[in-house]
């Protein structure tokens, strides 16, 4: 049987800063969909963790986890405020770059529709712009070079205060920034399922794309669903630059007609695969090892 780690939520890095997940699962080689299924009717175990730690739901800005873009043209890269106010112009934005194995560095701030840039950077490379309507901010940067490659960070400050009352600055979930030619969407996405005892399981496979980074979620009607759900770190499939990547869904068995989606969002493609309508597979040989 080929290994499986389970780690806690904080020593793994995910693609969203704010909705938690209770353990990430790391398949080290290229795996069957027998294989997926068996390991989620053996080792699933349902982790409930509090939405907020302090009593109340921080506002986290919304971040794409990737942007791909060819060596001179324009990476656009948007931020999500996540806030109950009407009004966001006179919020500040800060926006952070950092390389792999850095520290991350602010990389300008934008206030009042100024752009102030820092000192290491070029001025006219960086253009920042508010849409209030949709409550964004959209980070530009001109004429992309090697060298920009990076994970970019919008952050502003917190109206609440931590339990110390001091007011902390909170930052997305990161958009990482590749400048290269090549982009592959998944070749290959479904859905299985297997009923155990008085729970279903759903695994969500998305095979054979790149870069590596993606978003994966669960949903019922709309509305996304974070518990009960096990998400798995990407692996490489081939030999390849081709990642893939499997999330586990488990509902309780009076859910079976119910429908939920699994989707995902790399680079521009996003998709969404229902559970309705899916095959128990390999059942017989699924029964023979339970």
């Amino acid at each position: 049987m080929k290994q499986l780690i389970f780690t806690p939520i904080d020593q793994q890095p995910r693609l969203t800063s704010h909705r938690g997940v209770p353990h990430r699962i790391r398949l080290n080689q290229d795996v069957s969909l027998q294989w997926l299924l068996t390991t989620a009717v053996l080792f699933y175990f349902p982790v409930f963790f509090p939405r907020s730690v302090y009593g109340f739901a921080q506002e986290i800005p919304m971040q794409s986890p990737i942007s791909i873009t060819k060596f001179q043209k324009s990476a656009r890269m948007t931020c999500e405020i996540q806030t109950s106010k009407e009004n966001v112009d006179g919020i500040v934005i800060h926006w952070y770059k950092q390389k792999e194995g850095e520290a991350p560095e602010r990389l300008l701030f934008f206030s009042q529709g100024k752009v102030t840039t820092e000192s290491a950077f070029q001025v006219n490379r960086y253009m920042v712009e508010r849409i209030s309507v949709q409550k964004q901010c959209v980070l530009t940067i001109k004429d992309v070079i090697p060298d920009d490659a990076a994970t970019y960070y919008c952050a502003y400050w917190d109206p609440h205060c931590d339990r110390n009352a001091k007011i902390i600055k909170v930052f997305g979930s990161g958009t990482k920034l590749i400048v290269s030619g090549k982009c592959s969407p998944p070749a290959n996405s479904e859905i299985l399922q297997k009923k155990h005892e008085n729970q279903i399981i759903y695994v969500c496979l998305i095979e054979k794309f790149y870069p590596e980074v993606i978003r994966v979620t669960w949903t019922d009607d709309e509305k996304e669903v974070t518990d009960n759900v096990v998400k798995g770190d990407t692996w490489q499939s081939t030999k390849e630059d081709e990642y893939s990547i499997a999330s586990w869904l488990t509902v309780p068995a009076e859910n079976k007609d119910k429908k939920y989606y699994c989707k995902y969002e790399h680079e521009e493609e996003k998709a969404s695969l229902p559970t309705q309508g899916i095959f128990y597979m390999l059942k017989m040989q699924f029964d023979v090892l339970l």
